[in-house]
């Protein structure tokens, strides 16, 4: 068992922002949050991590409500990577991971062996050994996004939420951080814009829209030119040409909009 959530709802500001979603992540496996912005992907994560409780609905850890669980244990078992993270400390990298371990250290003890030896097993999982003396406001964006996920790997948890991670990367940075998350032994459910990232990456797929779920599955079902173009308005062909027949999406325009130029390829939609 994992972490779930069975019918959440969440208001704000007397909207709803979710409206009864459920989410069952697969032991081991990446899903892939979608939907467009204010479709409730953040919210549905913080509810996951239990910075907010639920309106209706419960979310649960290993089938116990995650109220009734503590602090200190959800915080061993559950890792948060937002989607942008800065501090006007001169912290060294190898400072920001071992933030990592605080959930598994009491109040101002020393750091134990299991703590230096975890945080070098997550600086050595991603890639960042060499660089563990550099300081945080030297590092490129996909650098400290990196930083950030090996933090989240000193915690050694379980379950791993990810809120938007290759927000305002490169394409290389993108491609690097997500073979990273997908690769990682543990329960993943990630937040995404990108369409062909999810459909690369992710074993299962839950679309949001309006702050309801309206697709779930493998992303070979989910990724269709309907879907996109009921939740996106965007008129699409989807194609199963990626790695291993896994679908990609090419963008031909919004239903309201006039298609792309025919002497320039096709990009993805503005996003909000």
């Amino acid at each position: 068992m994992t972490l779930s959530a069975e019918r959440v709802s969440r208001a704000a500001g007397g909207r709803l922002i979710l409206d009864g979603v459920s989410l069952s992540p697969g032991p081991g496996a990446t899903t892939g949050l979608l939907g467009p912005n204010g479709s409730g992907k953040s919210t549905l994560l913080r509810l996951l991590a239990g910075v907010l409780a639920p309106a209706g609905g419960v979310v649960t850890l290993d089938g116990r409500p995650l109220d009734r669980v503590g602090r200190r244990d959800v915080a061993r078992r559950v890792a948060v990577v937002e989607q942008q993270a800065d501090t006007q400390v001169d912290l060294t990298v190898r400072d920001v991971v071992r933030l990592g371990r605080i959930p598994h250290r009491r109040a101002w003890a020393p750091a134990s062996a299991a703590d230096d030896e975890a945080v070098a097993e997550a600086l050595e999982r991603t890639g960042l050994t060499a660089q563990s003396d550099r300081f945080w406001h030297t590092l490129s964006g996909g650098e400290r996004q990196r930083v950030q996920i090996a933090r989240a790997l000193a915690q050694q948890p379980r379950e791993l939420l990810l809120d938007e991670p290759t927000n305002h990367l490169d394409i290389q940075h993108q491609l690097d951080v997500l073979a990273l998350v997908a690769a990682l032994p543990v329960t993943t459910v990630v937040a995404l814009h990108d369409l062909n990232l999810a459909g690369m990456y992710c074993d299962h797929l839950v679309v949001l829209s309006q702050g309801r779920v309206v697709a779930s599955g493998d992303p070979r079902e989910v990724l269709t030119a309907d879907l996109v173009a009921e939740v996106y308005r965007v008129r699409a062909e989807v194609a199963g040409t990626g790695p291993g027949g896994r679908p990609h999406v090419r963008f031909l325009g919004t239903l309201t909009g006039r298609p792309p130029s025919p002497s320039r390829p096709a990009g993805p939609p503005d996003r909000e």
